[in-house]
């Protein structure tokens, strides 16, 4: 019998790699729902190739664009992703949740109520609502799959051992492309010199997390929470070779590491896989020249000063991960748009959470969606109202 399946953002990076697995192995899967923002052109190419008869445009005039176009035959098309448990009478076997930012944290929670399996791959959504997330998890008896490359390797490298044998946990940075520059040499480096990754491309967004290390600062606080392990357990390593993506260090003296090509559609292959037969992955050979001499590296913090955040991040939840979400969001931005150096870009994020402003919510969680977003508005309210420079 056929996987049921369902992509959320299936236009997108990851929603793209889903797709073109299943693709691949379509008499292994059934796609009943696809979901995009604006991508009118490419769901459709993937709706007919899927054979898939429902899916989600969520803009409003890209949906009304596509909802009445005589080209159009054979589908149902949404505007709202509220309309999941309408259009899934029962529940899938996999949701693949790839919408991006906290805009994908409602379609989360909703698709956990419809999926027996759910594979998240939105950061924000797990670092301010892991909370919420877990609860729903529980309530609906929904298994989750990290597909985050380190997620999904200390996932499986911990394979049920108890986290009372975990001594620590190493993630894998890849330096980014000022790994080997003097910090003068960075300073006032233009953006697009620093979204040029020497591994692979990216949005212009992650690319600068991956420059400063502020995407393993939070691919941190995911693992800490998914694994619920206490923070002092986790440390980050550069690797530029990208291939391996973590380490476990278990208390009886075993070190295991995980490698796997700088593709994404590993962990999602074993994503969809699991449980199930076991599949080929057929795209690449074991790279024994990457093996050799794995070059790892401890962060300078002169150069990477994010990496000092660390030491205030706290085991219990709060409104921290989502005030420096918002913090990180609004400077990337600042630098993207030029009102900004790059030295100033990680100086600021470092004083900011330090703020009184912010700080008298490090004791305080939110309870919903609802107080996410209210505090979200708070952060760039005061932002917009301070002089940053």
């Amino acid at each position: 019998m056929k996987k049921k399946i369902v992509i959320l953002g299936s236009t997108g990076s990851i929603g793209k790699a889903t797709y073109n697995i299943i693709k691949k192995n379509k008499k292994e899967f059934e796609v009943l729902l696809l979901t995009t923002n604006k991508n009118v052109k490419e769901i459709l190419k993937q709706s007919k190739e899927l054979k898939v008869k429902n899916i989600i445009v969520s803009s409003k005039k890209h949906y009304l664009r596509i909802k009445n176009s005589s080209k159009v035959k054979n589908l149902k098309i949404y505007n709202n992703l509220r309309n999941l448990r309408k259009i899934l009478k029962k529940k899938v076997d996999y949701t693949m949740c790839a919408i991006t930012g906290l805009d994908g944290l409602k379609p989360t929670l909703e698709s956990i109520k419809i999926s027996k399996n759910i594979a998240i791959a939105n950061k924000e959504s797990i670092i301010c609502a892991w909370n919420l997330i877990e609860k729903e998890l529980i309530k609906n008896n929904t298994k989750f799959i990290p597909v985050d490359s380190e997620h999904f390797s200390i996932w499986s490298l911990m394979n049920g051992v108890p986290k009372s044998q975990i001594e620590e946990i190493i993630i894998t940075a890849s330096g980014g492309p000022f790994l080997n520059k003097k910090l003068s040499e960075i300073k006032n480096i233009k953006p697009n010199i620093a979204v040029k990754h020497p591994n692979w491309k990216m949005g212009k967004k992650i690319s600068i997390d991956s420059a400063t290390l502020m995407n393993k600062i939070f691919e941190v606080i995911e693992a800490k929470k998914i694994f619920d392990l206490d923070i002092d357990k986790f440390k980050i390593i550069i690797h530029p070779k990208s291939y391996v993506h973590a380490i476990v260090h278990f208390k009886n003296g075993l070190v295991k590491f995980l490698a796997h090509d700088t593709n994404m559609a590993v962990p999602i292959m074993n994503s969809l896989y699991t449980n199930t037969k076991h599949f080929n992955y057929n795209e690449g050979k074991l790279k024994f020249d990457l093996l050799n001499g794995l070059n790892f590296i401890k962060p300078e913090i002169t150069k990477f000063p994010v990496v000092k955040l660390l030491s205030r991040v706290k085991n219990r939840s709060s409104y921290f991960e989502t005030i420096l979400i918002s913090i990180n969001d609004y400077l990337v931005e600042k630098y993207l748009n030029g009102d900004i150096n790059y030295l100033a870009l990680n100086t600021n994020l470092v004083k900011l959470i330090k703020n009184p402003y912010f700080t008298r919510y490090y004791n305080r969680k939110p309870k919903n969606i609802i107080d996410i977003k209210i505090m979200i508005k708070k952060v760039n309210t005061y932002l917009n109202n301070t002089i940053i420079n």
